[in-house]
């Protein structure tokens, strides 16, 4: 009896379960509809308080418009919410969800994963992500109409978050305690990688709501969109998050302050140097130097050169030299353009010759490179042939007024 007694409550627990995961499955439909309802409440909501906050008017008190905007917001956060938890989740968990669901819930968890140790990162990634969820169901779902009316909402917020997203890794970068590591590769590729979703995603539809001149970002802008189809090599990279460098100045002059842009900048330098000395076949190193050369005026252009403040003055007086000299060379763009290249050139081995004395990388290779193009320059004079195989020359190379070995 006790035998038969144990049979039957299994065979009972086994049919209560698959009753209530049916029903389960019945009733997501359901639930999922009044999550929907839910939303478009509160969204509808939101987009009506953002309107009255972004009025032109002084017939309303401007804080209290933003306070209800404000409220509104999180309420249309907290409804997005609920729906990945009552929703997405319980159809992945029933095996009923599509790619776009499953893809979306470990999207969420990865974020929330942020909340202890990255709580900052945590708090503007989770409303980005929520916003970008429920931006994407409404392309499928909504008429134009209230999909363009969102996109007003949507641009302005999503703005607002990138900026704090790309401030808060400039906190971090600039930290020099021993919180982080020391290196900070991680937090580079964050900034680099925010800035191009940035581009992508936001800029783009900022573009074409017509709303800002973006007239002086246009040219590196269309720069940008040649590196977002194929795959990428390591020179690839480099330029094009030189390019986002550059957009950088003009976008994010206060998430990014120029302490900060010079620290990925020296990044990029760094990279390209090892780039050019790592790189055994000649035509690819070619390409991979020409790449430094533009990193290295890029730098010296768009940042050094409107830096105002110099810890180190000995620093300021030999730049200011070097800028004087890359003015003069400027000159000859018109006139005599390759002479204009030669020089330019010959002015930033030179110049980063000397940077590299105070690195902590072993620069011997890249040095030895350097030496070959001043010696093709004309400026440097060889003594004695090294052998052809080697490819770097390690002979002796003097220079036109003064010796020297290299």
């Amino acid at each position: 009896m006790e035998e038969r007694s144990l049979r039957i409550t299994g065979a009972d627990t086994s049919f209560i379960n698959k009753i209530t995961n049916t029903l389960t499955k019945l009733l997501i439909p359901t639930k999922i509809g009044i999550n929907g309802m839910f939303i478009t409440m509160k969204r509808n909501s939101l987009l009506k308080a953002f309107e009255n906050y972004t009025k032109d008017t002084e017939n309303y008190n401007q804080e209290e418009l933003e306070k209800k905007y404000e409220t509104a917001y999180t309420a249309y956060l907290e409804s997005l919410d609920k729906y990945v938890m009552d929703s997405i989740y319980k159809k992945v968990k029933n095996g009923t969800a599509s790619d776009f669901e499953k893809n979306a819930l470990s999207q969420y968890y990865e974020i929330t994963s942020l909340k202890e140790r990255e709580y900052m990162d945590y708090k503007y990634r989770k409303q980005k992500y929520l916003l970008e969820l429920d931006g994407e169901s409404l392309k499928h779902s909504a008429k134009e109409k209230i999909v363009q009316k969102y996109q007003q909402f949507y641009v302005e917020k999503m703005d607002t978050l990138y900026k704090a997203i790309l401030k808060n890794y400039s906190i971090k970068l600039a930290d020099t305690t021993n919180i982080y590591d020391s290196t900070k590769e991680w937090i580079y590729t964050k900034i680099f990688y925010t800035l191009e979703e940035y581009i992508q995603n936001i800029l783009t539809l900022k573009m074409k709501q017509g709303k800002e001149d973006f007239s002086g970002i246009l040219a590196d802008y269309e720069k940008f969109q040649g590196f977002t189809v194929g795959k990428l090599d390591t020179r690839d990279t480099i330029e094009k998050n030189m390019i986002l460098l550059g957009l950088s100045r003009r976008l994010f002059t206060h998430s990014i302050p120029l302490i900060v842009a010079e620290q990925c900048y020296e990044k990029l330098l760094r990279d390209a140097r090892g780039l050019v000395q790592d790189t055994k076949m000649a035509a690819k190193r070619e390409k991979a130097y020409a790449i430094l050369m533009n990193v290295m005026e890029d730098y010296h252009v768009r940042l050094l050169s409107t830096k105002v403040y110099w810890e180190n003055p000995k620093d300021r007086e030999m730049y200011k030299k070097f800028w004087d000299k890359y003015k003069q060379i400027t000159q000859l763009k018109e006139i005599d353009f390759i002479e204009y290249v030669r020089r330019k050139e010959i002015l930033f081995i030179k110049h980063d010759r000397k940077q590299m004395q105070t690195s902590k990388v072993d620069y011997t290779k890249l040095d030895c490179y350097y030496k070959r193009k001043l010696v093709d320059y004309g400026v440097m004079k060889e003594i004695g042939n090294e052998p052809k195989s080697q490819g770097i020359y390690h002979g002796l190379i003097r220079n036109k007024e003064n010796r020297v070995s290299a």
